[in-house]
């Protein structure tokens, strides 16, 4: 049986990674990262940064992406339950503008591969939530770009339980026919 299941989404190369969890009476194991593994399955990029946020319920980030030193990200939540948005800016792809929205929870222990070339977000539907994504490059605010979170177009469903609480900066992104974008 393998370690880790791949799971397609709507997006080719954003896909759900479901890994194999040993469970006793004491808790749980699984691995949530091994290279081989990982490479098997498509992700051969080198992560060089994590990242761990805590957000409370209706807590919107994104959606963001960096121009300049893109980043992949492998995300995962550790503890409540998001759901998780990627978005395609690649203007030469046949899902360019085009989102895929998956639940990830501290129970699920999936996780999402969120290629180069996407933007990324996610709402927080439970009391509060832990999320850990690994990237493929480092933070660069200077390249860093946001996408609008509510643009009408890119038609994402977020599953809120109230008005959501974003950052000015998250306020103030671009719509999809404004945004700078990948070609």
């Amino acid at each position: 049986m393998d370690p880790i299941k791949k799971i397609p989404t709507s997006l080719p190369e954003v896909f759900i990674l479901e890994p194999r969890v040993f469970g006793d009476e004491r808790g749980f194991f699984f691995e949530s990262y091994n290279e081989k593994v990982f490479a098997g399955l498509g992700i051969r990029e080198r992560f060089v940064q994590d990242n761990h946020s805590r957000s409370a319920q209706n807590v919107l980030r994104g959606l963001h992406y960096q121009i300049k030193q893109t980043q992949g990200k492998l995300v995962r939540v550790v503890e409540g339950d998001v759901l998780d948005v990627a978005v395609d800016l690649r203007r030469s792809s046949s899902t360019f503008g085009k989102s895929e929205a998956v639940h990830l929870s501290g129970e699920n222990k999936r996780m999402l591969w969120i290629p180069r070339g996407f933007a990324h977000g996610f709402c927080v539907i439970s009391p509060s939530a832990h999320v850990l994504y690994k990237a493929t490059d480092y933070y660069a605010p200077e390249y860093e770009r946001t996408l609008a979170w509510n643009d009408p177009d890119l038609h994402i469903e977020w599953e809120l339980a109230g008005e959501p609480i974003v950052s000015a900066k998250d306020q103030r992104g671009s719509f999809l026919r404004n945004a700078e974008c990948f070609e």
